[in-house]
This record gives C-alpha cells, sequence and structure tokens, in this order.
C-alpha cells in the first residue's frame, strides 16, 4: 500500500531531524543545546531523535562516591583492611567491600605471636584503666566518711562485733568476747572500739590462728606488728591441719592466718554488746515499719 503525501513528509521531517540531532549529539551537544539549535521544543520528540546516542561525558552528573572510591583502593593497595578503611573515609564496611573485593587481600600485618602480644598489652591497658577508676572510687567513698564520731565507732563495733564475734547459743552459752578476723584494717577497727568502751588493754589476749604448713613465726611477727605488742605476749598459735584433699587458695607470703582476740572477764560486758545489738536491730525494724 502506498503512504500518503502527508504521512510520507512528517516521515521525512522526522529522519531529517533525527540526523541533525545525531550529528549534533555526536559533536558533543547537551539536549539543551540540541533543543535551542534545532528549535525543537517537545521533550518527548526530542528524546526521540537522540534515542540511542549516549550523552557526551561532560553532561553527566558527577557521582559523590567516585573520590571515596578511588582513595579507598589506594588504601586497599597500601595493605588496610576493611575495617581500616571504614574508619578512615566514614562509608560504610559494604560500600569499601564493593569498591575494592576485585583487589588482592593484603598480607597479614602481623604475625600470629605478634597478634597475641598486641592482645594482651590492649587487655593490661585496659585492666590497668579499670584499676585507676576503681582506686579512684574508694579514694572518693574514702573520703565521704570524714571524721568518726564516737557514737559512730561505737554504732560500727558493735556491728562488727555481732558479724564477726563469737556468740552465744541458747543450748551453748558462751558469754565472753572473742573476736577472729584475717583483715589487719577489721583488727585495728576492733581494737579502737575496745578502747573507746574502756577496755583495760592488760585484759586483751591474742593468738594466731593458721594452718600448719603456713610460715608460723612470719605470721606471728605479722600480728604483732598490726596489734603493737611484743610477740612474746602472743599465746601459743592455733595450727589448722592441712586436709591433702583440699586445694587451699590462701598461701604465699601474704597468708597470714587469722588473729583471735580474747577478752577475760567479759561476761557482763558479752551481755551489753549484745543488748546494744537488740537495739540496734530493734531500730531498723522500727525503719522497716
Amino acid at each position: 500500500m502506498a503512504h500518503s503525501p502527508g504521512k510520507s513528509s512528517k516521515y521525512a521531517d522526522f529522519e531529517n531531524l533525527r540526523a541533525q540531532a545525531v550529528a549534533l549529539r555526536r559533536q558533543g551537544m547537551s539536549l539543551r543545546q540540541i533543543r535551542d539549535h534545532l528549535k525543537v521544543h517537545n521533550n518527548d520528540l526530542l528524546n526521540r531523535l537522540v534515542a540511542g546516542e549516549p550523552a557526551p561525558a561532560w553532561t553527566k552528573r558527577p557521582n559523590a562516591k567516585d573520590d571515596l572510591r578511588e582513595q579507598a583502593r589506594t588504601l586497599r593497595l597500601q595493605g588496610h583492611t576493611y575495617d581500616q578503611i571504614e574508619a578512615a573515609l566514614g562509608c560504610s564496611r559494604s560500600s569499601a567491600s564493593l569498591w575494592v573485593r576485585d583487589l588482592p587481600k593484603p598480607a597479614p600485618r602481623y604475625t600470629p605471636e605478634e597478634r597475641q602480644a598486641l592482645m594482651r598489652e590492649g587487655l593490661e591497658r585496659h585492666r590497668a584503666a579499670e584499676r585507676r577508676r576503681l582506686e579512684e572510687a574508694r579514694d572518693a567513698a574514702r573520703a565521704e566518711i570524714g571524721q568518726l564520731t564516737d557514737r559512730e565507732l561505737f554504732l560500727a563495733g558493735v556491728a562488727l562485733y555481732w558479724a564477726e564475734g563469737q556468740k552465744s547459743k541458747p543450748y551453748d552459752r558462751r558469754e565472753r568476747l572473742v573476736f577472729v578476723n584475717s583483715d589487719p584494717g577489721v583488727i585495728h577497727t576492733y581494737l579502737a572500739w575496745l578502747d573507746l568502751i574502756g577496755v583495760d588493754r592488760a585484759l586483751r589476749g591474742f593468738r594466731v590462728l593458721i594452718h600448719e604448713s603456713a610460715d608460723v613465726p612470719a605470721a606471728q611477727r605479722f600480728w604483732a606488728g598490726v596489734t603493737g605488742v611484743d610477740v612474746s605476749v602472743l599465746a601459743k598459735p592455733t595450727l589448722k591441719r592441712h586436709n591433702p584433699r583440699t586445694v587451699r587458695k590462701n598461701t604465699g607470703v601474704d597468708y597470714h592466718g587469722c588473729l583471735v582476740v580474747d577478752v577475760s572477764r567479759s561476761a557482763d560486758l558479752y551481755n551489753r554488746v549484745e543488748g546494744w545489738w537488740g537495739g540496734i536491730v530493734a531500730q531498723a525494724r522500727a525503719r522497716l515499719g
């Protein structure tokens, strides 16, 4: 079937315009420049005229990540890991992986032994920082105590004795102050409390309680120094028999056993301590409602 003259003319005009548009496109013109040159203001027609012809490079909008990609590849070639690239460029790990996945994997920077050493150093730095933090917290808490009043020491001593001292039972009355502890600070506090409530120092007896396998003479010298008495004042030590099936952790030069502080003729005083403790408990229960 023959084409009508009108349709043939339009087809010829389109092909003529397309030939011009393609030529202009290949010369490096943008769509806007082609539109102005050919006076074609219909965007759909303009796109049909240059269909299949790539836009010139200068018209392409630059990719904001192109520079990061090149930096990532440079870092990878220098031996950096994904984590290091991510930290250096502030990009995501997935982007870093995508940009450099065709590049060879860098050789390990450290031997297994070196990595272990670095881990130990890092762990020690962490532990040292934690120790400093705890020491600072303890120093701040110690400062909160301030000056200890007689009443505060009195109440602390009563509670300390009832927690660590010998107590009578209904079936076994032992009305005598006997205190045992392995902490020199606790012993100092207890002795200061005895002074506060007027216990004659001549009535106090000291005895070391320790495992038979320990250095007993060294322990006696240690506790004599803590209490400020001569070693000869200490009573014969009480030795704990060692069970070979038990694995003891309280060994070494820092192990001094326990000190027993025994106050003679203290039945009346023991009953007063029991009463003082009862008073503290009564007040505590009242606070609980």
